[in-house]
């Protein structure tokens, strides 16, 4: 079993890297769209959808394939979306307030 371990594992790191791609396309793709129609169109739905995804209650597929690939290895699979699950320490880092106090103060000197 551990190959088709590693493999799924292996399948579930690829649907992690292809959903980074997928927000970075969502975020950074009207700078590759402009003069390319097709690709406007494709970027519009996209940003359309990830809209939808984040405000509405929809589970995203990307999150539910990677979370399947993810069980099937044994790793317990996250709860909520993926922004919330991979960036949330990225935005909010468990600092101590007294090491954000001492910062902010050699900061201002």
């Amino acid at each position: 079993m551990p190959a088709a371990g590693s493999f799924y594992s292996l399948l579930a790191v690829a649907v992690l890297a292809l959903h980074g791609l997928f927000i970075l396309w969502v975020v950074f793709g009207a700078f590759v769209t402009h003069s390319r129609p097709i690709l406007r169109l494709l970027h519009i739905g996209s940003l359309v959808w990830g809209i939808l995804t984040e405000l509405l209650p929809w589970p995203c597929p990307l999150t539910l394939l990677e979370n399947w690939f993810e069980a099937k290895v044994g790793v317990e699979p996250y709860q909520g979306g993926f922004l919330l699950h991979y960036f949330n320490k990225l935005i909010y880092p468990n600092i101590s307030q007294t090491a954000l106090t001492v910062a902010a103060y050699w900061r201002v000197l």
